[in-house]
């Protein structure tokens, strides 16, 4: 399995803060849940991560 690989898997994702101060990334799909706890540095870094894939995307797109 890779990035580009396409599926036909559905899943949630539910982003929040954790009463101990961390940032929890909540994966469910097909009963399976995975949480992802992050500092917020780290929570930081995935986003910017996040923003710059997105403007990729846009830039294929066009």
């Amino acid at each position: 399995m890779g990035i580009n690989k396409e599926m036909d898997l559905e899943a949630n994702l539910q982003i929040g803060p954790t009463s101990a101060g961390m940032v929890r990334l909540f994966v469910e799909a097909e009963g399976v849940e995975i949480p992802l706890d992050f500092e917020p540095e780290e929570a930081e870094e995935i986003a910017e991560e996040i923003r710059a894939a997105a403007a990729a995307a846009k830039a294929v797109r066009k």
